[in-house]
């Protein structure tokens, strides 16, 4: 908590300059809060930076990342993928600039406050939506056993580019083999991944 405190601070420049840019982008709020679930199932609001345009239909996007769980293809093999990523590269709802923030994860900064209020970590699975839950087989619930993080074992190895099944199997080796020293390992490969962005969306 208090080391996403310094985070913010450090950061405050970048999220105010960001924060600017996207009320020149596009009409809508900055923010973008999400219902996401969390540790043991509890759901909360997500913060995020926006980066679509406001009111964009969500269903399209439920109906795609249900199928990519439910087949749990590879995601270069998937129609409908891009560059071999899970995420939707190619997207109309998402304006030109929000196309930029997600290309380099900038949109998950605003995370930091929901690790300083204790829904999220600094490292652990990502938080998955509600839908993304309905279709889950029971082993997946194994990734809500700890808190959701910003960053975690499968951005910073995978990011996108493997299988529904290999990503959960990524965060059950994170959670079986945790540690202080792996937290810290993959932060410091976060930045690297970002600036790489192979499978970022």
């Amino acid at each position: 908590m208090g080391l996403s405190l310094v985070f913010l601070v450090i950061l405050s420049p970048l999220i105010l300059l960001i924060t600017i840019l996207i009320k020149m982008d596009s009409a809508g709020p900055v923010f973008y809060k999400q219902t996401r679930i969390g540790e043991y199932g509890k759901s909360f609001k997500m913060i995020k930076f926006r980066s679509m345009r406001s009111g964009a239909p969500q269903n399209e996007h439920r109906e795609y990342t249900k199928r990519l769980i439910r087949e749990n293809v590879n995601p270069a093999n998937f129609i409908g993928a891009n560059n071999g990523s899970l995420k939707r590269l190619v997207d109309p709802r998402i304006t030109p600039f929000g196309a930029f923030i997600r290309r380099f994860s900038l949109d998950e900064l605003p995370q930091f406050f929901n690790v300083a209020v204790g829904d999220m970590s600094l490292v652990g699975p990502r938080p998955p939506l509600p839908y993304e839950v309905e279709v889950y087989e029971e082993w997946h619930k194994r990734r809500l056993e700890v808190l959701p993080g910003i960053t975690g074992l499968w951005q910073v190895t995978a990011r996108n580019q493997v299988s529904f099944d290999e990503m959960v199997l990524l965060d059950i080796q994170y959670i079986d083999n945790y540690s202080m020293w792996m937290d810290l390992k993959i932060i410091l490969q976060t930045p690297w991944a970002i600036v790489n962005g192979n499978g970022a969306g």
